[in-house]
């Protein structure tokens, strides 16, 4: 096959031939090669998250001209947009995940009772989002407005992608969920799995290569800095060398702490009430309410005349 851009005979044919036999290797060996699957798509996904911004604050991730009389319309129709699409990815993804299951046929009632249960908890993502906010307005003394926080600051998008990834990582819809977080990852470098459990006022400043696993717990109140990581310190295999998932391995951060950049915090430990974790801290065991935690003092010593070789 040759190019009819340049003249040039790339041999495409024999290129999609060889794709071809690899792509049917991969579905034979999965069962998949009579009906391949279709996956939810983040490019959908991107533009129900985009509407359900919009919708929860229209005014400021809304349109720029919308009258006070028009505001409720305007979300409501973007609204109806955004759960419509939402459903049809759920849709995809359970239809995925029940291939081959007799009750299949029951994934349309399950992804609409999905998105229906995600939809009430719209006014408590708000609220938590507002509170969110906030926090990190009162946190930066850089910040001149709460509306600057909401449409520049990157931790406050990647909070809000969890937000919105938590309840439909809970309600049964665990890829939709994860792509919502990933979406939010690829943006902002802020890498938060729509498992953990945060609660409210959650500030994530600067936040590049923040890392919260899928079993952290996070309180009320709690402010991170970039590169922090609050991972797992190791993998149980089961009697098969298979990793186990689910079970608890990830940290426990109480109320009103605060960890400063580039601490790691791994395995399920517990970060008591009240405590400063400094930068650059390697942890992996728990610390009691009120404890800092920091580096220990570098040594210097001055050497002269031949000292200390």
């Amino acid at each position: 096959m040759t190019s009819r851009w340049s003249g040039v005979n790339w041999d495409v044919s024999a290129l999609v031939a060889e794709l071809r036999e690899i792509r049917t290797d991969y579905l034979e060996v999965r069962g998949l090669l009579h009906q391949p699957p279709k996956l939810p798509a983040k490019k959908a996904l991107q533009a129900v998250l985009e509407q359900l911004a919009a919708a929860l604050f229209p005014h400021r991730l809304g349109r720029p001209d919308l009258s006070e009389g028009g505001v409720d319309y305007f979300v409501g129709h973007t609204l109806e947009s955004a759960l419509h699409e939402l459903y049809r990815q759920v849709l995809l993804e359970l239809q995925f995940s029940l291939r081959g299951a007799e009750h299949v046929g029951n994934a349309p009632g399950h992804a609409e009772a999905i998105v229906k249960s995600f939809a009430a908890e719209l006014p408590r993502i708000r609220r938590l989002l507002d509170s969110d906010v906030q926090a990190a307005y009162e946190g930066d003394p850089a910040a001149r407005s709460a509306d600057e926080v909401l449409v520049c600051y990157p931790g406050v998008l990647a909070v809000m992608h969890y937000r919105i990834a938590h309840p439909l990582y809970r309600a049964g819809a665990p890829m939709v969920a994860r792509m919502i977080s990933e979406l939010a990852h690829s943006a902002t470098g802020i890498d938060i799995h729509p498992g953990a459990q945060i609660a409210d006022s959650f500030f994530v400043d600067h936040g590049t290569g923040v890392v919260i696993g899928e079993t952290a717990v996070i309180g009320r109140r709690v402010r991170l800095y970039q590169a922090v990581t609050l991972g797992a310190k190791r993998f149980a295999k089961d009697e098969n060398g298979s990793l186990v998932k689910g079970n608890a391995r990830h940290p426990i951060v109480e109320d009103d702490v605060v960890i400063y950049a580039g601490a790691t915090i791994l395995g399920r430990i517990t970060i008591g009430a009240g405590s400063t974790i400094g930068g650059n801290v390697w942890l992996t065991h728990s610390v009691s309410p009120g404890s800092l935690v920091s580096q220990a003092l570098a040594r210097s010593d001055l050497f002269e005349s031949g000292g200390g070789i």
